[in-house]
């Protein structure tokens, strides 16, 4: 292999450059270490249960705060992210699907675009040590990425920037090799409370702290058990996920369509009326959410949810 030599500041801009031919629209580097502000943050949120069922995200806790522990020598966290806001629109008599489930599931797309970015930065550094992940990996992705200059994390916990909104994925590329490092950017959210106003469950129970046990996103998605009846008189018919915390801040009027057509719904999604919900088979469902992010849910989940709006 021929490699070619670059000091950290090149080398760090070549990746940069090749992240947004690859279609991410943001792309920051921080250095691997402890996350030592946010220790004492996810300790507490754990330790109030506002994880739920989600059993998961009490493992591997130093995992979760220091890369260090997942690629050996690792040394850089390379941040993207690849916008999925879409302009199209459901039917208005429709259960409600989080924008980010429109189309395939981002875990194909971008880990496909991830994998080519890592062989890329190997074409120019040689057999460097490094991992892809999205989603895939106990890390706490939006303090990496707020880590690396890309956005604050608003009041509503997600990462904002000021050029685009929040409607995008976040990603990671961790490696053993040193580059340039990004500087962290300031809040503005200022004293706006959109979304803490907005939140259909209370799950935002102060500023940048969202009790993940109440989120509708937590409901339609990760909890396996019945939803608790008293998000019944709030739930805003919505099956899979929720966005109503991001359609409220001001800052997603920056918001522009995604270019990427496998995150494009199909047809006969968008034309699918609550009648046809609640009539869908699991034929149905298989054939038009196939490699959608919806088969996380699953059609047995998907009906659960869709059920429980209808007993209210």
């Amino acid at each position: 292999m021929n490699t070619v030599s670059l000091n950290k500041e090149d080398l760090t801009n070549y990746v940069k450059s090749q992240s947004k031919d690859l279609g991410f629209i943001s792309c920051g580097v921080s250095k691997a270490e402890f996350l030592e502000d946010e220790a004492p943050k996810l300790e507490r949120w754990l330790n109030d249960n506002m994880n739920g069922e989600m059993s998961y995200m009490e493992r591997n806790f130093d995992m979760r705060l220091d890369p260090r522990k997942i690629v050996d020598g690792a040394k850089s966290v390379i941040s993207l992210t690849y916008n999925y806001y879409s302009d199209k629109l459901q039917k208005d008599d429709s259960f409600k699907i989080s924008k980010y489930a429109y189309g395939m599931d981002y875990h194909f797309v971008l880990k496909e675009k991830l994998r080519r970015l890592l062989e890329i930065i190997k074409e120019k550094t040689g057999n460097i040590n490094g991992r892809v992940f999205v989603d895939s990996a106990p890390i706490l992705e939006r303090a990496w990425a707020k880590k690396s200059g890309l956005g604050w994390i608003g009041k509503n916990s997600s990462l904002i920037s000021k050029n685009v909104g929040s409607f995008f994925f976040l990603c990671e590329i961790i490696v053993d090799i040193e580059l340039d490092y990004d500087h962290i950017t300031t809040d503005h959210c200022g004293t706006c409370t959109r979304c803490i106003d907005a939140c259909p469950t209370g799950a935002i129970v102060e500023p940048y702290i969202v009790d993940g046990s109440k989120c509708i996103s937590y409901y339609t998605i990760e909890l396996k058990n019945n939803i608790p009846d008293y998000a019944k008189d709030t739930y805003d018919n919505w099956v899979f996920g929720c966005d109503t915390c991001q359609d409220v801040c001001p800052w997603n009027k920056f918001s522009k369509s995604h270019n990427e057509p496998l995150f494009n719904p199909k047809d006969e999604f968008l034309s699918i009326s609550k009648n046809d919900w609640i009539e869908m088979t699991k034929e149905t469902f298989n054939k038009v959410f196939k490699n959608s992010p919806l088969k996380r849910a699953g059609f047995k989940g998907i009906k659960r949810n869709i059920e429980f709006i209808k007993r209210k």
